[in-house]
């Protein structure tokens, strides 16, 4: 099995030769790119398993990039901030970022992110799952061992790495109240800070997909003072 491929999206030479020569060491097969456009040039040269994708690009921004990446590529996406830039973070979440980290950063802390992501897109949550492949949520149909959401006539709907496993966490848990935290627990296995809205944001997003008036959700409940829960579809 070859080297997992990371491309490096940074306008900042020096930036992306440091990611390049650490990630490099660490076993990654790293490719960059100074802009929208070199990044769609390394995209015909092969699909990376993850983009690291510095939000800040003259230009074509890093949340075009991701919507443009999201839409197109099953690839992990990594946005890369400002240290303040709270705004930029929820925003990348919102195209459908898995996750984020905030300039400047430890490369040991980017790694283990990298690592973090890698794994949940490998399917770890499928390890000890012991329901049915396809499960019914709202007008959906989630496939687990496919990793893929359908509408009720089979048209796949796009769904994130990290939307799949807040899905699938919530499945795993039905008519259970899990709080924020137990829900970043099940799906991120690290501490986020207390004023991350992550789980709010893709809560909101898979509402919009899954539920027939997301308004109005009847599958994905939200308890006040509480978290969420999921509600299966009655037989």
């Amino acid at each position: 099995m070859g080297a997992t491929r990371v491309l490096v999206v940074d306008d900042d030479p020096a930036v992306r030769q440091m990611l390049a020569e650490y990630l490099g060491a660490h076993g990654y097969e790293v490719r960059q790119a100074a802009s929208g456009q070199a990044m769609r040039a390394e995209l015909e040269r092969g699909v990376p398993a993850i983009v690291l994708l510095d939000i800040g690009l003259p230009g074509e921004d890093g949340l075009t990039l991701a919507r443009y990446l999201r839409e197109r590529h099953d690839v992990g996406i990594i946005m890369v901030t400002g240290a303040g830039d709270v705004v930029d973070r929820v925003a990348g979440l919102e195209v459908g970022a898995d996750d984020y980290i905030a300039k400047p950063f430890d490369p040991r802390e980017l790694r283990a992110r990298l690592k973090s992501v890698l794994r949940r897109l490998e399917g770890k949550v499928e390890k000890k799952s012991s329901l049915t492949n396809k499960i019914s949520v709202g007008r959906c149909l989630l496939d687990l061992k496919s990793r893929t959401l359908s509408d009720a006539k089979g048209r796949e709907i796009a769904i994130t790495a990290m939307e799949f496993e807040l899905l699938k966490a919530l499945i795993d848990h039905p008519n259970q109240v899990l709080s924020r935290d137990r829900l970043l627990t099940l799906t991120r296995n690290r501490e986020w800070e207390p004023f991350d809205r992550s789980i709010d944001i893709r809560i909101t997003r898979l509402r919009r997909k899954v539920e027939e008036d997301p308004a109005h959700p009847r599958s994905i409940r939200t308890v006040r003072g509480a978290g969420y829960m999921f509600i299966p579809a009655e037989k």
